[in-house]
């Protein structure tokens, strides 16, 4: 159903349909899986490449991802990479609102809309793939269960990119580390809430592990709330993917540099 290329490693990882599948069991309610909220982020380092070849056929990976729709089939991904090194090089997480796309730059917010249920998702581009015939995207177990596709595996879809590059929304702030101006631009956010006291905590728990600059942020999405934890600002990207490593090694592994 999916094949992963890691970059980094110039492998490519080629999987079957048959061996892949859903979870054994899935607890999480549909209604509280919030859709990947749109944020400034480097172009991955490992993902980008101009062009790349699979199976004897050349792929060329977008310039740019504005203005771009597209129509077509939907698949899935699920248990067997879940937790594998995605083209981005970040780990993939069948729970998370992630999808795959053949020539979109990684990464890119996309919408994407059922084209028979209306159903409507947001989920962030961060891997290569599907490279079966007639799909242009592959979701994660959790957004194919929000679109309505998990059960049938595929379904007909219209897929909007989401120019993130004029967005400014951390116009307000819940908490503000002692002595931050906030003028910073570079940031690891680290998850995102519907609830403060979640973020709090999460923003606590993390103070207490010696991480600074840890600020809670609430943007405004389709009239609801979002609370995001995030780190910084921070000086250079470097230092930036040097804390994103630390917050993976303890078990992070949706956290991400971002910048406003």
């Amino acid at each position: 159903m999916k094949l992963l290329i890691t970059m980094s490693a110039l492998m490519l990882l080629v999987s079957c349909a048959s061996t892949d599948g859903p979870p054994a069991r899935f607890d999480l309610d549909l209604d509280e899986i919030i859709d990947a909220v749109p944020a400034n982020e480097p172009l991955s380092r490992y993902g980008n490449p101009p062009s790349y070849e699979v199976r004897g056929k050349t792929y060329k990976v977008m310039a740019s991802s504005r203005n771009f729709i597209q129509k077509g089939e939907a698949s899935w991904y699920g248990t067997k990479f879940h937790g594998r090194r995605t083209s981005s090089g970040e780990p993939y997480d069948m729970y998370a609102m992630t999808a795959a796309h053949k020539q979109l730059p990684l990464p890119t917010y996309v919408e994407v809309t059922h084209r028979g249920n209306g159903r409507k998702v947001i989920v962030k581009v961060n891997d290569r793939g599907p490279f079966h015939d007639g799909r242009i995207i592959d979701l994660s177990y959790a957004a194919a269960r929000k679109l309505g596709i998990a059960g049938s595996g595929t379904g007909p879809v219209e897929i909007r990119a989401i120019t993130t590059g004029d967005m400014d929304l951390d116009t307000s702030s819940v908490v503000l580390p002692q002595g931050s101006n906030g003028d910073g631009k570079i940031h690891v956010q680290v998850a995102a809430y519907g609830v403060v006291d979640s973020a709090e905590r999460m923003a606590g728990d993390l103070r207490t592990r010696n991480f600074n600059s840890v600020r809670v942020h609430v943007i405004e999405s389709d009239g609801k709330k979002l609370y995001r934890v995030r780190i910084g600002p921070i000086p250079d990207i470097d230092l930036a993917y040097r804390v994103l490593k630390d917050l993976n090694d303890i078990g992070h592994q949706s956290a991400r540099v971002v910048v406003d």
